[in-house]
């Protein structure tokens, strides 16, 4: 049997890994033009002026955290050429269980493990019934992504779960996202620097390490991947559980926002978690993706919805502009396809 790691240097592996600033540029060029054009309306309307504020930076990174956390494990799945529509109600599972375990007084650091074990397993599901079945990753997670919601809504017996925040849930859980001053740290909320930490060090591991040139051998081509030797079914499943991973991390992240858990609570988050991804410069064709990217994809999604709320337009309209953004940003990856093939 081949080695779930062996060496490997192809021609396509070079043309995915690109560099991590030219790959970012456009991404951020758009975010640029957005702050920009938010903070100009922002100033000439009546009692405008406060998005440009450090409250409101301190808003939207909080906002951002959420899904860019999730995302930064999407955007291993869409290198590598796969898709996780589970991801949403992965989320609001992991917040649930957290929710649950704290209000059956346990512990906070096994409650915590277990919303963090729960986004690993499910991640593990989605990657060992691709590999095993040989189905295609947009069905599997389709189907898993209801049976990850009834599941949680058996766990919260179909209602929303709220441990008592002065006895039950834990001071340091109760501030991660908070942006009072005395939760803040060097400006910021403690979630956010965990969320920036956690980027870094997948940013590494996709760049430095053997497991990182085959998330993106995988993606660039299957078949080439395959036949260098790559264990296919192997790779999937540990990126696919990796990706789990920093879902449940998100699920604690959402738990401490609404400080509470609720089953429903990621229907449609999924598409955001993508949207990060693809707005950053990933591939829905895969080989092609960075951490750099996604992150700046979820703050241009952050910065859209607070823009918005500011100018006081309603939901309809942000989600308008948000897939104007999307269709521009996978156009973009098609052309630019187009253009390499030819």
């Amino acid at each position: 049997m081949s080695n779930a790691f062996p060496p490997i240097e192809t021609e396509s592996l070079s043309r995915g890994r690109l560099n991590l600033l030219g790959s970012a540029l456009g991404p951020f060029l758009t975010l640029g033009i957005v702050i920009l054009f938010f903070a100009v309306t922002d100033q000439i309307r009546e009692n405008g002026g406060t998005f440009l504020s450090q409250r409101n930076f301190r808003t939207i990174s909080v906002q951002t955290a959420t899904v860019a956390v999730a995302a930064l494990g999407m955007t291993v799945v869409i290198i590598a050429g796969g898709i996780d529509l589970s991801s949403g109600t992965t989320v609001a599972l992991s917040a649930t269980v957290l929710a649950w375990g704290l209000k059956h007084n346990w512990p906070w650091a096994i409650a915590v493990a277990a919303a963090l074990a729960t986004g690993g397993l499910a991640g593990f599901l989605n990657g060992a019934l691709i590999s095993l079945l040989r189905v295609v990753p947009f069905i599997v997670t389709l189907g898993t992504m209801t049976i990850y919601l009834g599941v949680a809504k058996m766990i919260a017996e179909e209602t929303t779960i709220r441990p008592d925040q002065a006895t039950q849930v834990p001071h340091w859980l109760q501030e991660l996202l908070s942006t009072r001053n005395e939760a803040l740290w060097l400006g910021l909320p403690l979630g956010v620097w965990l969320a920036l930490g956690l980027a870094l060090a997948l940013a590494a591991v996709l760049r430095y390490s053997v497991f990182g040139r085959y998330v993106y051998a995988l993606g660039s081509n299957e078949s080439t991947a395959r036949l260098c030797g790559i264990n296919v079914p192997a790779n999937k499943i540990a990126l696919y559980t990796l990706a789990g991973l920093f879902v449940g991390v998100a699920g604690m992240y959402q738990f401490s926002r609404l400080s509470s858990g609720n089953p429903t609570s990621g229907l449609g988050l999924e598409l955001r978690i993508i949207a990060a991804v693809v707005i950053g410069g990933g591939s829905l064709s895969g080989g092609r993706g960075t951490v750099l990217g996604t992150l700046t994809g979820a703050a241009i999604m952050a910065v859209i919805a607070s823009g918005c709320t500011q100018l006081g337009l309603n939901n309809p309209v942000q989600d308008v502009i948000l897939g104007v953004i999307i269709i521009a940003a996978v156009t973009l990856d098609q052309v630019r396809q187009r253009r390499m093939a030819g």
